[in-house]
């Protein structure tokens, strides 16, 4: 897991005590959508706001789709 040495690059609605969002992303080759749609999954009910980030989920994901269905 990487450390960050400034507590300002990990905000607490990303802080864990396992593997950092984007260190999984890379893990698994996510691309840019797949990543947000983990990101936005992870943080909800972190923030302020978990319906929109649900709903920022949902969004990369319906663009997902899209862009799969356009290049099978």
């Amino acid at each position: 897991m990487i450390m960050f040495l400034d507590e300002n690059l990990t905000p607490k609605h990303y802080a864990t005590d396992s593997i950092d969002v984007i260190d999984f992303c890379k893990l698994y080759k996510l691309d840019f959508n797949k990543g947000n749609i983990i990101k936005y999954i992870c943080r909800a009910g972190k923030k302020d706001n978990e319906l929109e980030d649900l709903k920022k989920a949902l969004t990369y994901l319906e663009r997902e789709i899209e862009y799969v269905k356009k290049n099978l």
